[in-house]
């Protein structure tokens, strides 16, 4: 008699095959960031993730940022990280420390990818011009080289992904007088997935998804509708830091994603059960008309 356990795994292979066909070829955009990053072992699963999708025919795109590693080489150097409601300051000096940050950082991500057997490059947004932007103006004051996105020009992403490369983007852009600006990462995914119209744009972070009750992890809802997110955040069952992302997958899917999902990062393998398993493990946002995959009843 085989072996339950080996017919689990063949179970597992024929639940895949459909998410295979349907995304092969299709461009896919992971947002990387939260203690993901930070812990290595969380950082080998996203990145063995990242890299099986592209080895079984999607085409990953991987968006990171830094932030707590930037906080670190602040008071590594003897400065203060400072904040004006959750946004950080950016003076010049603090924008060329998390420039050279966020560089080491990717080319970190770069070198683990090539150690997996693909060929990964890393960019930033001044690279090849693709993420153009104007100084971002917070109601709280001043806070310096921060930048929202005005303009994306996607070409190097569609020139790497022909060449059959991994792009790995940091979020630093540049504005009309070609000045350096520290983009939110969050940002910079909605931007880029919107800009090459990405079948799937894929949050990890600290958090599962989102809940009909934050305080009660049972309810996890699986799927949502844009109108039905909308909903959530009007009706205040969704706070804090979930409204500016909720607001970005709406966005997003506005713009022709198809699909937003939001992961979290801290659970081993949590972007490959979501996208390749029927009900998944975290939220999934889908246009209105499309369509959801799983039922309660199923």
């Amino acid at each position: 008699m085989v072996n339950q356990k080996y017919l689990d795994k063949a179970e597992v292979l024929i639940e895949a095959l459909p998410y295979i066909q349907r995304f092969n070829r299709k461009i896919v955009v992971i947002k990387y960031g939260g203690s993901a990053m930070l812990d290595n072992e969380l950082k080998e699963n996203v990145i063995k993730d990242a890299v099986l999708l592209k080895l079984v025919g999607f085409k990953p795109i991987i968006v990171h940022g830094g932030g707590k590693e930037i906080s670190r080489w602040v008071n590594k150097v003897g400065m203060e990280p400072r904040f004006i409601n959750g946004l950080r300051v950016t003076d010049k000096d603090t924008m060329e420390i998390a420039e050279m940050v966020l560089a080491k950082v990717n080319k970190e991500l770069v070198n683990f990818v090539q150690s997996l057997g693909v060929r990964a490059v890393g960019i930033s947004g001044k690279d090849g011009g693709l993420l153009k932007c104007k100084k971002k103006v917070s109601d709280a004051g001043d806070i310096g080289y921060v930048g929202d996105i005005t303009q994306v020009d996607p070409k190097i992403l569609y020139d790497l992904l022909e060449k059959d490369f991994l792009p790995i983007v940091f979020p630093i852009g540049y504005d009309d007088n070609f000045d350096t600006y520290n983009i939110n990462a969050d940002d910079a995914a909605c931007a880029i997935a919107e800009a090459v119209s990405a079948e799937k744009l894929a949050f990890l972070s600290d958090i599962e998804g989102v809940y009909k009750d934050q305080n009660d992890p049972s309810t996890l809802i699986s799927e949502l509708h844009v109108n039905e997110a909308e909903e959530l955040i009007r009706e205040g069952f969704v706070g804090g830091g979930m409204i500016p992302k909720l607001n970005n997958c709406i966005h997003a899917i506005e713009k022709g994603v198809n699909r937003v999902h939001i992961l979290d990062g801290r659970i081993p393998h949590s972007l490959l059960l979501e996208i390749f398993t029927n009900k998944g493990i975290g939220t999934a946002i889908l246009r209105e008309d499309g369509e959801k995959y799983y039922h309660e009843h199923d």
